[in-house]
């Protein structure tokens, strides 16, 4: 008697993952793959779980893609349900307008597609089983300033409403407004379940009346889609109660890993330090990859060395995560920091130190040096790349500023290490 569908959206199939390729192509290449894998995961729950439907809302694709490779992964997986006899109902969302595959792929017949006129499909079930109806409206064009939802059918009277929608509710942080409404108006619809897309963060809001569900994305793509990620499980009860539950699809995470570092006594007992703290980390991440930027810190005799070797550092988690098996490192940060200076002999190097600091840092001069560098490279970059220096004056200043610091830490660690040599 019950209905029971697997929710997802923003699979964003085979998505370019320009930055990461800079740094690391290996490891680009496996979370390329990633978003694959985990759509595969998505199919393979789907039938160990013999739903009745596949719910996806919005972002199935990344943008302008091209590749017709995509389109006959996503038609080869969408067939196993078919045969399988589950149903798929899939809307376009922001990025899904812009890919050509929208319109050139050829679906299943077991796969609804909604236009961008509000439809309601109504369910073929068993006599005896209480009605259901899905309602879905795709975006037509990247950008939908306003909210979608006065567009959809009203709710149909006895009947198991389900909507699917992309939207970005209020906002979000990272995350343009798209098709705005409150969850508040979502929750007084009169639908039953809200199946939604766009935020990459999951959420739910559970009431009464409505469940209202954004899954997130089924695989994170970089740090800044760090943690598990997963799919919704849904199930509607005879009485109409609504059970969601949370299923992980990532076959690789992201994680961030401070370390401390105070206590360590020499460079072997440092490396030590970080490799334990990874290793534990590993231990409790379900994923197959593990991905982690570590960040440094603490006080210690060796921040110096830190810095300026941050490279060694790199590659001893490197060797030591292939030990560990399938742990990657995404980058290697530090904050750390020598003893106060009150603690160290005073000296030229300590003097030099105060002058970056109170004179040169915040001179006009420095300042736009800086800023006709920063400039320069980013006149060289590619137009996806130029983001890397900020999106706007504010956070360019913002970017700028940390890179002085991080620049003239670099300068003094190397200093110290030629001293201590």
């Amino acid at each position: 008697m019950t209905y029971r569908f697997l929710h997802t959206a923003d699979v964003h199939l085979d998505s370019p993952l320009k930055t990461l390729a800079l740094r690391n192509p290996e490891l680009s290449e496996v979370i390329g793959l990633a978003t694959r894998r985990a759509f595969v995961r998505i199919i393979d729950l789907c039938l160990e779980e013999q739903v009745d439907a596949l719910v996806l809302a919005g972002d199935l694709y990344d943008g302008d893609q091209t590749s017709m490779k995509t389109a006959r992964f996503l038609a080869e997986q969408l067939r196993r349900l078919h045969e399988a006899g589950i149903k798929s109902f899939i809307i376009r969302g922001n990025h899904d307008a812009l890919s050509r595959i929208t319109t050139e792929l050829v679906m299943p017949d077991s796969v609804k597609v909604f236009g961008a006129t509000a439809e309601t499909v109504a369910i073929d079930r068993a006599p005896g089983r209480f009605p259901v109806v899905i309602h879905g409206l795709s975006f037509a064009k990247p950008h939908a300033p306003e909210s979608l939802l006065v567009r959809y059918q009203p709710p149909v009277p006895d009947t198991v409403n389900i909507g699917i929608m992309h939207t970005s509710l209020g906002g979000s942080e990272k995350h343009d407004l798209y098709a705005p409404c409150s969850v508040t108006d979502l929750q007084r619809s009169g639908f039953r379940y809200w199946a939604l897309g766009h935020i990459h963060k999951r959420s739910i809001v559970e009431g009464a009346l409505s469940a209202v569900v954004m899954p997130g994305i089924p695989q994170g793509r970089d740090i800044n889609e760090d943690g598990p990620k997963s799919v919704s499980l849904v199930t509607i009860r005879d009485d109409k109660s609504v059970v969601v539950e949370e299923r992980q699809t990532s076959v690789a995470q992201f994680e961030r890993l401070e370390v401390d570092v105070s206590g360590a006594s020499d460079w072997k007992e440092m490396i030590g330090t970080i490799f334990k703290k990874m290793e534990d980390l590993r231990s409790v991440v379900e994923a197959d990859h593990l991905v982690t930027r570590l960040e440094i810190t603490g006080s210690n005799e060796l921040a110096w060395r830190v810095r300026r070797d941050l490279d060694l550092v790199r590659t001893e988690m490197e060797t030591r995560g292939a030990v560990i098996g399938n742990v990657w490192i995404d980058k290697v940060h530090t904050s750390c920091v020598p003893p106060s200076r009150s603690e160290n002999r005073s000296g030229a190097l300590e003097e030099l130190v105060t002058i970056i600091d109170k004179e040169v840092k915040d001179s006009t001069d420095y300042q736009q040096d800086v800023r006709a560098i920063a400039d320069e490279l980013r006149g060289q970059l590619p137009p996806e790349l130029r983001d890397i220096f900020g999106a706007d004056e504010i956070s360019f200043q913002r970017i700028l500023r940390s890179f002085a610091k991080e620049g003239s830490s670099d300068v003094v660690a190397r200093l110290r290490g030629g001293e201590g040599e």
